[in-house]
């Protein structure tokens, strides 16, 4: 097996086990923190800082996700033009993948986490995303790259305005894909165009990465690029942030604190949460790459990391139906607390690890089943 972008995977495997903290932590702490809004964080609210950071650990997970989807997408659509594949042929794949992707969340984890409602998170997000990809992919990778930008920069300013002119009344575009919110009986904590706006910039670095493969060119490799385009982004988060204003989504420092200067708006995603996230995801990333370099291809393909990072998907259904129905059958549902989270996180990961292992093998042996769409 050929890992040419071999840390794609270990950065999407670190993803993976970090949501699984954060789902551990919501099927059995019963003192876990979920304030990374200013729908739910009133100001002089207790954050203790081991509830705190095992919540704020997670929030790398969904941007990391998003973005490396899109430096899939990039590289999978590659590979099937050179193999060729009609863009007919493409665009079809791309829809039915999205779609199964974003249903999904209406079929499977709302019934876990909708509460008698259906609830639209990071599966939704990932779906349509991806379905509306298809005309997205065609545009040329700068005005891609300019368009996800502008979103993230002015996406604020956007929300205000369409709120104000429906005098702050929710509508069905707005929380489906702007702001997110609810909707009777629908829950949509992962509105698309944010999320959306991440997926294109990973697009734009998958790319990046077929060109310097193309090229030859070490001038600017990907660990540079990641990396000075990482520090960029924690700049401008350091600037959103201590200006404590436009950029939080309302969601402001009470003092200078660590821990409030971390605390940043998630839902809806902030420019602050954006830029943090993203940053940490660049510089990691580019580490991950230069750890790549160094391996010359002694890559250990038994490595925990790696087996979650190539079967993410079906990982993390499983480990969301694991999770829930364990803490449900056991009675321990949100009355616990973090050292049942962090053993109830080995746990699934352990549990879960051979049966990622034989779905890998089966997916990599039947490269154009069922299993090529999860």
């Amino acid at each position: 097996m050929k890992h040419r972008y071999v840390a794609l995977d270990w950065m999407r495997g670190i993803a993976m086990v970090l949501m699984a903290v954060d789902h551990a932590s919501g099927a059995f702490n019963k003192d876990r923190l979920f304030t990374d809004s200013a729908f739910f964080y009133k100001a002089g609210m207790r954050l203790p800082a081991f509830q705190f950071f095992t919540r704020w650990i997670t929030h790398i997970c969904a941007p990391a996700f998003l973005f490396l989807a899109g430096t899939a997408l990039a590289l999978s659509l590659e590979r099937r033009a050179r193999a060729g594949e009609s863009n007919a042929s493409i665009d079809r794949y791309l829809l039915t993948r999205g779609a199964i992707i974003a249903l999904l969340d209406t079929i499977l984890i709302s019934r876990f986490w909708g509460y008698g409602s259906i609830m639209l998170q990071v599966l939704y997000a990932i779906g349509i995303s991806l379905v509306l990809m298809i005309p997205l992919r065609r545009l040329r990778a700068a005005w891609l790259l300019g368009t996800s930008i502008g979103f993230l920069l002015l996406g604020e300013l956007l929300i205000g305005v369409l709120l104000s002119l429906n005098n702050d009344q929710p509508t069905v575009i707005g929380v489906l894909m702007i702001h997110g919110g609810l909707l009777p009986h629908l829950i949509v904590p992962y509105p698309v165009f944010p999320w959306l706006a991440v997926m294109i910039l990973g697009f734009v670095f998958g790319k990046r990465l077929l060109r310097i493969r193309d090229s030859g060119s070490t001038r600017w490799s990907a660990e540079r690029v990641l990396m000075v385009s990482g520090a960029a982004s924690l700049i401008v988060f350091g600037i959103v942030r201590g200006l404590n204003s436009y950029g939080n989504m309302s969601l402001l420092r009470d003092n200078g604190s660590l821990i409030q200067w971390l605390h940043v708006s998630k839902y809806p995603p902030s420019l602050s949460f954006m830029t943090l996230e993203l940053g940490l995801t660049g510089i990691i990333l580019a580490l991950l790459f230069r750890l790549q370099g160094k391996a010359h291809g002694a890559v250990r393909l038994w490595n925990p990391i790696l087996v979650f990072g190539q079967t993410a998907f079906f990982f993390y259904v499983l480990h969301i139906v694991l999770l829930e129905l364990s803490a449900r059958g056991l009675n321990l549902h949100l009355e616990m607390g973090l050292g049942t989270t962090y053993l109830a996180t080995v746990a699934v990961l352990v549990f879960l690890y051979p049966f990622c292992l034989r779905y890998r093998r089966y997916k990599a042996s039947h490269p154009g089943g069922w299993a090529r769409y999860i």
